[in-house]
């Protein structure tokens, strides 16, 4: 398996350089740069480019309504040209709260979006004119809207490579079939190995059966929370710094009956567990909702434990189907985040 990190949404540029650079020389594969309501993931990115040399920069999540799709293909490959062909793009949907409440974009047809947006990707980055007449793009902008002067362009510049590989995060059953059957990659959430079969199992198959044969098989992503001691105290840490991340997505990003996280929990066999921590976290009180996620939880979705249970569960996380283990390391310092990596990179072989 590649093994990679998440970087933390609210660390300095310079700082996470430094530390990149470490984690580069430690045998990490790849750096995931996150963009949600924070600073935006390109400008990080271009800077970790001129920090390294030999890892995979992947942005982690674009969401797809905040950039035009031709805006997005240009960026991956600029940072693809930057990093000398180590760019991967991550793209996701994200959700409503995010989209609407602080980009003021109404929040639509995100599985069409997806593969219309990946297709122009594709077109960009071959350097065709790009032409586009789908339901939710068309370029250029016909004729009776704008100025009509709109004329196919294709990139000026020779990107580096003509298929930069693309990474989609989905969790609902349609967007997963989609995922399979033209992305290079599939980014859940939240993944449990021993319950993702019976989530998402038809929809990869069904996906998969349709898949272009020259694309390579699908990368599947897992991105657990990391802490690897024999210290029981520690232990108890790691799993309660592990569950504020988890009590906001389930409770707090989307409302009830709208969010994504909280279904993908109840269809683990949480179900009530889930409805609890959203009703906690949707009434303000977010320490309670904090307290009600369950160990059982954090320890099927984490690599969190002895250096045996850990690596027991990351065999059970490639047994499952995952290549790419792209954590989240609950060390305090560089210096623990860097020894945890190492660690997880002797495990995966």
């Amino acid at each position: 398996m590649r093994v990679g990190m998440f970087l933390n949404y609210a660390g300095g540029f310079r700082e996470a350089a430094d530390e990149v650079a470490e984690l580069e020389a430690s045998g990490i594969d790849l750096i995931a740069v996150p963009e949600a309501y924070s600073f935006d993931a390109v400008s990080q990115l271009g800077f970790l480019a001129a920090r390294t040399e030999r890892l995979t920069l992947m942005s982690g999540i674009l969401q797809l309504y905040t950039r035009t799709p031709t805006l997005t293909a240009m960026t991956a490959a600029g940072l693809d040209h930057v990093s000398g062909g180590r760019f991967e793009l991550g793209i996701g949907a994200s959700g409503p709260q995010v989209i609407e409440g602080f980009h003021g974009v109404r929040y639509d047809a995100p599985l069409g979006r997806t593969r219309e947006i990946i297709d122009i990707c594709r077109m960009t980055w071959r350097r065709e004119p790009v032409v586009h007449e789908g339901r939710n793009y068309t370029i250029p902008l016909p004729a009776g809207e704008g100025t009509g002067l709109g004329k196919p362009l294709k990139l000026i510049n020779h990107p580096v490579r003509e298929r930069i590989p693309i990474t989609v995060a989905s969790l609902g059953p349609k967007s997963v079939e989609q995922t399979a059957a033209i992305a290079d990659g599939w980014l859940p959430m939240f993944y449990h190995p021993e319950r993702a079969g019976e989530v998402w199992g038809a929809a990869l198959a069904a996906g998969t059966a349709k898949r272009d044969a020259a694309l390579a098989p699908l990368d599947v992503f897992a991105s657990p929370a990391l802490a690897i001691t024999d210290d029981p105290a520690l232990e108890a840490m790691a799993l309660a710094a592990a569950k504020p991340h988890l009590a906001l997505y389930v409770g707090g990003m989307g409302a009830r009956g709208k969010n994504f996280y909280n279904d993908l929990i109840s269809s683990y066999g949480f179900e009530a567990e889930a409805a609890r921590i959203q009703d906690l976290y949707l009434d303000g009180r977010k320490q309670e909702a904090v307290a009600a996620v369950p160990d059982e939880l954090v320890q099927a979705i984490s690599l969190i434990g002895p250096a045996g249970h850990v690596a027991e569960r990351v065999a059970a996380f490639a047994e499952s189907g995952v290549t790419t283990l792209a954590v989240t390391p609950l060390g305090r310092t560089s210096a623990e985040r860097v020894a945890l990596m190492a660690g997880l990179r002797a495990m995966a072989g």
